[in-house]
């Protein structure tokens, strides 16, 4: 797509699923990529070997870069040393994706605390300070860059059992929102996806049960889930100049 050659990616949460497929497109398209993973760097290292396949294919040196970043995004400081170390290896960050999640399932009245924290310091926490620390180094070096944030339609569409996944993603539309028309005039576009139901290991529950899996798709007017696939390529139109007037929302899958 028009204006992602060249471009340096980080990726947060790419070890698996709907961040692995964005690595994965982002670097087809000539991005330099850098791998965002929490703990073990096996994911990540799969992620980077996919990426690089299918950027290259068997050509040595073919202008793409990539990079295994570790960092917890529920730690600032982790935040902060991911970033530096992208602006360090790259020379620039161009473009964020804001992928990294958790979800926790409980009745609303049961959660504990912890638990509650623990979902809204990954998801929205831990997207704003990347963000911020993103849009401190554009502004630095007087760039325009792109944020993209992997929000969900349960920012809008309640999901009971859910509550703090529910909240920390209608925080991130209101962050994606005000972000978008905080820098629009430096360059910076804000902009986020949010997927409904989408095959990926986190959602196995239902995916491997037919029954269950039946169930949610009868919710949406397609009929089917989408793939991750799918996500990372309505990311990948994002981040490029073909969507260069988009405002700040792109809803795919959508559950009614």
């Amino acid at each position: 797509m028009k204006g992602l050659k060249g471009k340096n990616v980080l990726v947060t949460g790419a070890s698996s699923g709907i961040g692995q497929a964005i690595a994965i497109r982002l670097a087809s398209e000539g991005c330099n990529i850098a791998i965002n993973y929490r703990k073990s760097p096996d994911g990540a290292e799969d992620t980077e070997e996919m990426a690089m396949q299918k950027a290259c294919g068997d050509v040595e040196n073919c202008g793409v870069k990539s990079l295994l970043v570790q960092g917890d995004v529920s730690k600032e400081e982790d935040i902060i040393s991911m970033v530096n170390t992208v602006v360090e290896r790259f020379g620039s960050l161009d473009i964020l994706v804001n992928n990294a999640g958790i979800q926790t399932e409980s009745p609303s009245h049961e959660i504990e605390t912890v638990e509650f924290d623990r979902v809204l310091t990954v998801n929205l926490r831990g997207a704003y300070l990347c963000a911020r620390e993103t849009i401190k180094q554009l502004l630095s070096q007087n760039r325009s860059g792109i944020i993209i944030n992997i929000s969900s339609v349960h920012e809008i569409i309640p999901r009971p059992m859910y509550v703090s996944y529910s909240i920390s993603k209608g925080g991130m539309e209101n962050m994606t929102k005000t972000l978008a028309l905080e820098y629009a005039n430096r360059g910076i576009r804000v902009n986020a996806v949010a997927p409904g139901a989408t095959v990926t290991p986190i959602n196995e529950a239902w995916t491997n049960d037919p029954e269950k899996k039946a169930i949610v798709e009868s919710h949406i007017p397609m009929g089917r889930a989408g793939t991750s696939e799918e996500m990372a390529a309505a990311v990948a139109f994002l981040a490029s100049d073909e969507a260069a007037y988009i405002p700040d929302k792109l809803y795919l899958s959508m559950v009614v």
